[in-house]
């Protein structure tokens, strides 16, 4: 049995700043410390004790969610810049109507390698090379229990990858997150089937 809890980061700085994330590098809010404590908690009575893994973007936004995880599992934290956020290029850090302004959505035949119309901006293709092979190696690891830490957008593709979802279908994929959020993913020992027994759940935080 293989049980992964992908948990996005709680609310940071440049959400109250309305500023574009990406790799724009920002803390936890005040809220985002008390919900990743909160997520810790809910993680704790998901899992409770035994040997536990703790990997995490490596964004202070992430790895601060990922520290609160790892004080209540006693687990030292992976750190990865594979887990990071899709990069928004020199939108990183603009107020959200800037991009917004910028912003061109990828269309129905360039799924995967569409910049959005932003110098120096990830395409979908360009965080799933990173993102796939990074959860390959996490759940190759013998450990039973795993959490990763990661981003909104970069859930879809640790999902898609923890599936065997072939990279090349994933440009319509999309699987929406609220910040905290937890999705627990299980492979069984018999049929060696992926499944998700939840998606996204934030019933843990306070609203």
């Amino acid at each position: 049995m293989k049980d992964l809890f992908v948990v996005t980061h709680t609310e940071s700085v440049h959400h109250l700043e309305g500023k574009v994330g990406g790799w724009y590098d920002t803390d936890l809010t005040a809220r985002g410390r008390q919900d990743a404590e909160a997520t810790a908690e809910r993680l704790m009575d998901l899992i409770g004790g035994g040997d536990v893994e703790i990997h995490s973007s490596d964004l202070r936004r992430a790895s601060g969610t990922a520290d609160a995880i790892a004080r209540r599992f006693q687990r030292p934290v992976m750190e990865t810049a594979d887990l990071r956020e899709i990069s928004y290029g020199v939108a990183g850090g603009r107020p959200q109507a800037w991009l917004d302004a910028h912003y061109s959505p990828a269309p129905d035949d360039n799924r995967l390698d569409h910049d959005c119309g932003i110098e120096g901006a990830e395409t979908r293709r360009d965080v799933a090379l990173r993102v796939f092979p990074c959860v390959d190696a996490i759940v190759e690891r013998p450990c039973g229990t795993q959490i990763i830490v990661t981003h909104g957008f970069t859930l879809t593709l640790v999902i898609a990858a923890w599936m065997k979802i072939p990279i090349d279908a994933t440009g319509f994929l999309s699987f929406p997150a609220k910040s905290g959020s937890i999705t627990h993913l299980r492979r069984d020992d018999f049929f060696r089937n992926r499944a998700v027994v939840s998606l996204a759940d934030v019933s843990h935080l306070r609203h």
